[in-house]
């Protein structure tokens, strides 16, 4: 089941006895775990954490089996069933899967088992998998796609009662991609800021959410787009105050320069966005993000930025000049189309 069909079966069903949860997408199994919790309203008596790493399988087990002291249900979270992937980790005792099959097959009615397996793929030929699926309520808790961010931003917007102007969208997909619990964090700080019904443009965007140091080498390239010095600087100095080094956004710039270069080239031969993604092998964001700004430069100019970028490089690395100072230099080349 995906992550939405495992909350609408929370809020409309009786609570299942057996959850497994698996995937490498942290705010997803957060977000069940929570409602799970939220729904039981489990005491800290009744309330059970074990790693599998450390604690068997069938001790668990006997634990669920237990009958609850206090309240009615019990919740227990084991996290880490290296067992349930294709080459399990090699541990200092065994699991008794043979205990988890007949618990899963007949769970007691006063526990709550969820399994927390944070992997992206699980070994669906075993057993134990094979039974979870028969008879537990299984969620897929890996990152969204990136076709699907958009509609992400707007369902959570709309839980905040805010909207966000069209320009906005790119900024926030810019600055927090895929992640679901940056993201839903941002959109809070600016939800507060805008208030109820209230509009984020991408002013308001730009300015107020946290800025990671790939998203700032994006905006830098804008600057160069937009030549304006004045912002370029100011974005510099924000990555200075992260004691992000010249050397490593020259090595950003170029990255992006240069991708920004390939996506022009595979375009003029007639390549779709697909197959630009397979042929240079890179997330399918990258090629997006190029795509939008490949336009702006003619190929000359993408070859003098990217030849700035080295000799700026080179001039830092042999101690020709000042690192700041040839960060700066580099910008104003860039900006002022001296490239």
């Amino acid at each position: 089941m995906s992550y939405m069909d495992v909350m609408k079966q929370l809020k409309k069903k009786q609570m299942p006895h057996v959850f497994l949860l698996y995937g490498t997408e942290v705010y997803f199994i957060q977000k069940i775990k929570d409602e799970i919790e939220k729904k039981l309203s489990i005491d800290s008596e009744n309330y059970a954490t074990y790693d599998l790493t450390e604690i068997p399988i069938q001790e668990v087990i006997s634990d669920a089996e237990t009958y609850p002291f206090f309240g009615d249900t019990k919740l227990i979270i084991a996290n880490n069933p290296v067992f349930l992937k294709a080459k399990p980790d090699k541990l200092a005792f065994e699991h008794d899967l043979d205990s988890l099959v007949r618990y899963i097959e007949n769970p007691v009615d006063f526990s709550v088992l969820v399994l927390i397996a944070p992997y992206e793929k699980i070994d669906e030929r075993k057993k134990v998998i094979k039974q979870l699926k028969k008879h537990a309520t299984v969620a897929e808790c890996n990152p969204i796609k990136e076709y699907e961010l958009d509609n992400w931003i707007k369902n959570m917007a709309d839980q905040l009662n805010i909207q966000i102007d069209k320009a906005a969208y790119e900024t926030l997909e810019t600055e927090l991609s895929t992640n679901l619990n940056l993201l839903e964090n941002e959109l809070a700080k600016l939800a507060m800021y805008v208030g109820e019904n209230g509009v984020v443009t991408k002013e308001i965007a730009e300015d107020l959410i946290s800025h990671t140091v790939n998203s700032s080498a994006l905006r830098l390239v804008d600057t160069v787009i937009e030549g304006n010095l004045q912002k370029a600087i100011s974005i510099y100095k924000d990555l200075e105050k992260m004691k992000e080094e010249p050397i490593a956004l020259i090595a950003l710039l170029a990255f992006q320069f240069r991708n920004i270069l390939r996506i022009k080239l595979l375009k003029s031969k007639g390549y779709s966005q697909f197959q630009m993604q397979k042929q240079l092998g890179v997330h399918p964001y990258v090629v997006k993000v190029a795509l939008t700004r490949e336009s702006k430069f003619s190929l000359e100019r993408l070859k003098m930025i990217i030849q700035h970028l080295a000799n700026a490089d080179r001039q830092i690395k042999q101690g020709k000049m000042d690192k700041e100072l040839a960060f700066e230099l580099l910008l104003y080349q860039l900006i002022r189309n001296e490239a």
